[in-house]
């Protein structure tokens, strides 16, 4: 029996407070679109003009349409097709976000890795259809699999995937980037406080008028959307969550969630529910989310300590949570417990 579930928008609640304690998120002048697979909400807190909702989000469609593997002929696309025969031109933002992605692969040694298409095509948990497929065909797979075999052209600014068949996946990076484009229109437009939630890549723009931190609601990953086991108290920057319970399916009992393991081929095993980082920007915190929870936790807090200025908060399946020593985070759900070291 085949169980399959999509869910759109759950890593992250975003909560806010203010001095009157009584006003929240929802009676703000905000507006949300349906974009990059996932359901998009700005919010912005004062100023909030139409012209200002109508260029970012006109600008999360054109990088929708330069970095999606799910739209004909956007650049991503183009690279794939053309892969092992010839370097394609790309755009500007579609190079730095690619070159960003090498970057964490390599810092990773491979637990981010952008050349996860074929996995990301043959398990299909984004799509309609999703199966696990035999051994055999992941083996047959992995070879394409290998950040290594992408080559960058900065003079030219082309990209060259150097084996027929491989093919690049932007999902665990582009949503990223496009919530940090979209506080940039913000501070742009001298709109002073705003929330950006991409489907759980949250960016917090501006200092709250009472001077106190924004709050962000981590989801609980045992329940339905919006029920969160704790708070991250940020002034300004992003936090994003990778979870098991964002794309699944089940199959005789087994759920195989979307965050895979670049180097087995399937999604990655262990005991993390969830990994969600802080960091200044979006793109690093969803490429770094994705990283740590594939690397686990012991080789996940080792590379959070080498990193200035990112912190993270594990999520275990026994309900213990880890938390890096500059994240300011509360706990608010009394079936879960601080690990301590």
């Amino acid at each position: 029996m085949l169980k399959y579930c999509f869910s759109l928008c759950i890593a992250v609640l975003a909560l806010v407070s203010c001095a009157c304690a009584k006003l929240n998120l929802f009676q703000q002048p905000s507006r949300a679109e349906f974009a990059l697979g996932t359901v998009c909400n700005v919010t912005l807190f004062d100023q909030a003009r139409e012209e200002v909702y109508r260029d970012i989000f006109g600008h999360i469609r054109e990088i929708e349409n330069r970095m999606s593997v799910n739209l004909p002929q956007t650049d991503v696309m183009r690279i794939n097709a053309a892969a092992g025969y010839a370097p394609v031109p790309v755009n500007n933002d579609v190079f730095a976000v690619i070159e960003r992605a090498v970057y964490f692969a390599e810092l990773s040694g491979g637990a981010f890795d952008p050349t996860v298409g074929p996995l990301v095509s043959l398990w299909g948990i984004s799509g309609d259809y999703p199966r696990v497929p035999s051994q055999e065909e992941i083996d047959a797979v992995l070879p394409l699999v290998n950040w290594r075999n992408i080559e960058l052209n900065p003079e030219e600014r082309t990209v060259f995937l150097k084996i027929p068949g491989m093919a690049l996946d932007l999902g665990a990076i582009a949503k990223g980037y496009a919530a940090d484009e979209a506080a940039g229109i913000v501070k742009e437009a001298r709109i002073n406080q705003a929330i950006i939630d991409l489907g759980g890549d949250i960016v917090t723009s501006g200092i709250k008028k009472d001077k106190t931190k924004w709050k962000i609601g981590i989801q609980d990953p045992f329940n339905s959307r919006g029920v969160y086991i704790g708070i991250i108290n940020v002034f300004e920057g992003a936090v994003v969550t990778s979870g098991v319970y964002e794309r699944f399916f089940e199959e005789d009992g087994i759920r195989y969630h979307h965050l895979f393991s670049p180097s087995q081929g399937s999604p990655a095993a262990g005991n993390l529910l969830s990994v969600t980082v802080i960091a200044n920007s979006a793109m690093d915190a969803d490429a770094l989310s994705t990283a740590l929870f594939v690397l686990g936790y012991e080789k996940g807090n080792a590379l959070i300590e080498t990193l200035a200025g990112i912190d993270a908060v594990f999520v275990f399946e026994d309900k213990s949570i880890r938390v890096s020593p500059g994240a300011d985070f509360f706990l608010t759900d009394d079936e879960y417990w601080i690990a301590v070291e």
